[in-house]
């Protein structure tokens, strides 16, 4: 037991550097530094990790099978996500509602083609793939690993200095987090996250989880 204690209490100390020290330094510094540049960085990094081990199921990197019926999932779902987020923004803000692809066409249009490259994948690799097989000795069951993720991935969210940004992603991370454990598939999780998120900044949610 002590022994065992003993290799925990490093990657405990890790996690708690990188998924909360971090995005706290990267609030509070006093300048702005590109986030998508670190957020690669960070992938680059995590899939190296994860390619080089011989522990970790590589066939997590491959699509989800059956995919037809995960896709028809994915949609059912992202169409209930993109009513109740128009429905909660007609209550509080319905001047938000598609002001983003209405005002910013081509802006809208990039972000919807590269954010599941550059932001979806990439948070799936780091929070789902990298975060379940590194720490999975410190958060031993589904139920400890996946609250564990959910957390530290809305805690991320405060580097965009709202507290709408991390609420948020609670609900988001879950669902994530549940697709993974589920299929075991990163690019499931990815393709769920990046639906989700076009439709966020669709709607006109992207205003707290962008700033230029």
């Amino acid at each position: 037991m002590e022994h065992s204690d003993r290799r925990r209490w490093p990657l405990f100390i890790e996690f708690l550097l990188i998924f909360f020290l971090l995005p706290s330094a990267l609030l509070v510094i006093p300048f702005k530094i590109p986030k998508i540049p670190i957020l690669l960085a960070a992938t680059i990094i995590c899939g190296r990790l994860l390619w080089r081990d011989p522990l970790f199921d590589k066939s997590r990197f491959h699509l989800p099978q059956p995919l037809k019926p995960f896709l028809k999932r994915v949609v059912i779902k992202a169409v209930v996500v993109a009513i109740l987020l128009i429905m909660g923004l007609l209550v509080v803000a319905p001047e938000k509602i598609f002001n983003f692809p209405n005002t910013k066409t081509g802006l809208w249009l990039l972000v919807m083609i590269l954010y599941p490259f550059l932001s979806a994948l990439p948070q799936e690799l780091i929070y789902r793939a990298f975060f379940f097989h590194r720490y999975q000795s410190i958060f031993p069951g589904e139920g400890q690993m996946a609250l564990a993720s959910v957390t530290a991935f809305a805690f991320m969210h405060i580097i965009f200095g709202n507290a709408i940004a991390p609420l948020l992603t609670i609900p988001g991370g879950y669902l994530f987090s549940r697709t993974y454990a589920r299929t075991g598939s990163l690019p499931a999780a990815a393709i769920e996250h990046a639906a989700y998120g076009d439709i966020v900044f669709t709607v006109g949610l992207g205003v707290y989880f962008y700033n230029g």
